[in-house]
């Protein structure tokens, strides 16, 4: 089984473009594993070629990789006419026999040597087919089936092309670290950041006893499920308990989750540090919340000099919840398992602190000896990692 796959944005780079290439080769057999399948790009094109048990495989593998725009089952054959239309014969029928009723001809002739052009390419193939299967009718503007003809080193023909996440191959953009909690819009950004490139690790913030080992659980399966996406994924889970309680004791109750938040975030950053990560990465989105005002995402951020990425700021509820549905995290993401924010928001939290007031607050707690303790506790868990 041959499989075409269409770089899209890739093909923007420049002179470097050999170089993200090279990644999208290394993550794509990554990912294929032992699938002993076998990857060749030639002028702009992947192609990946494997047996028929491994087609299951090989379409979840371009189902979760970044880098590529589409891909397409592909039909290889001859530089013939005949040996062209002969196969799109072939694949009209296996369109016409999965349900579809209407087509169209689609035509790219790269290598001009070839002695018929795209025109007649789509003529003389549409006609073989309309002859083959008058039932098959052709429709130019909203066909069911769209049959692509290539003419390039040799001739490529295939059915409707299946869409793939696009973006840039993981690992062309750095690393970053990730706040990852158990809710809906923290993995959803890891996944949006993935498809900017990046790689990256994760921390999560545990409190136990006060949140269950269910919550940290559900934590490791939200991240296993981004990490097929992301190349797999190092999970941080630092114990916040202490730090916590002195938050808790020690500060007014509106000021509680921003002051968490602060800590989280001097943490991360130390974290970040640590494993070579250039960023951080949130979850927030504008006011979605009250920790998310623009005046206490200002508090939060007031003790971090590394970047925080935010690529969910400016989008809704409903559209975060959606992009959740379709990566496969939402389902786990609601499970009933609270972190450790929820348990320890105020009744009537600020909402629009100010960050000297923050700072004052903030070293008020007197946190280091504290903070060092939890970031040398912290534990790691690799999740979501391709077998090599």
């Amino acid at each position: 089984m041959l499989y075409l796959l269409k770089p899209g944005e890739l093909s923007l780079k420049g002179e470097n473009r050999k170089d993200f290439e090279r990644v999208l080769k290394r993550n794509l057999k990554t990912m294929l594993g032992k699938t002993r399948s076998r990857i060749e790009m030639t002028h702009g094109r992947f192609y990946v070629e494997c047996a028929e048990d491994a087609e299951r495989t090989v379409e979840d593998a371009l189902g979760h990789l970044f880098g590529i725009t589409g891909w397409a089952k592909t039909r290889s054959c001859e530089k013939t006419l005949d040996a062209v239309i002969h196969e799109c014969v072939s694949e009209a029928r296996e369109l016409f026999s999965s349900g579809a009723k209407t087509f169209k001809i689609e035509a790219k002739r790269t290598d001009k040597s070839f002695p018929v052009d795209s025109y007649g390419i789509m003529n003389a193939a549409g006609e073989a087919i309309l002859t083959a299967m008058p039932e098959f009718t052709v429709d130019v503007h909203h066909p069911d089936a769209l049959i692509t003809v290539e003419i390039r080193e040799s001739a490529l023909i295939y059915g409707t092309s299946a869409k793939a996440l696009g973006g840039l191959p993981v690992g062309t953009a750095g690393r970053g670290m990730l706040l990852l909690s158990g809710g809906i819009d923290s993995p959803v950004a890891g996944f949006m950041m993935a498809g900017r490139g990046m790689r990256m690790d994760a921390v999560y913030f545990h409190a136990y006893p006060y949140t269950p080992e269910e919550s940290r659980q559900k934590v490791i399966k939200l991240a296993g499920i981004i990490g097929a996406y992301t190349m797999g994924i190092r999970v941080w889970t630092v114990n916040f308990t202490k730090i916590e309680m002195r938050i808790k004791e020690g500060a007014p109750s509106e000021w509680t989750t921003i002051l968490l938040r602060i800590a989280m975030m001097e943490c991360a950053e130390g974290l970040a540090r640590y494993r070579g990560a250039k960023c951080l990465i949130t979850g927030e989105s504008l006011s979605q919340v009250a920790s998310q005002t623009i005046e206490n995402i200002a508090c939060t951020s007031s003790r971090v000099t590394l970047p925080i990425l935010r690529p969910l700021i400016g989008m809704d509820k409903e559209r975060i919840i959606r992009l959740a549905e379709r990566i496969g995290t939402y389902e786990t993401s609601i499970l009933p398992y609270q972190d450790c924010c929820v348990l320890f928001s105020p009744d009537h939290p600020m909402l629009r602190g100010k960050v000297t007031d923050a700072e004052s607050l903030y070293r008020g707690l007197e946190l280091e000896v504290l903070m060092h303790e939890a970031f040398t506790g912290a534990v790691m868990e690799k999740c979501g990692f391709y077998e090599e």
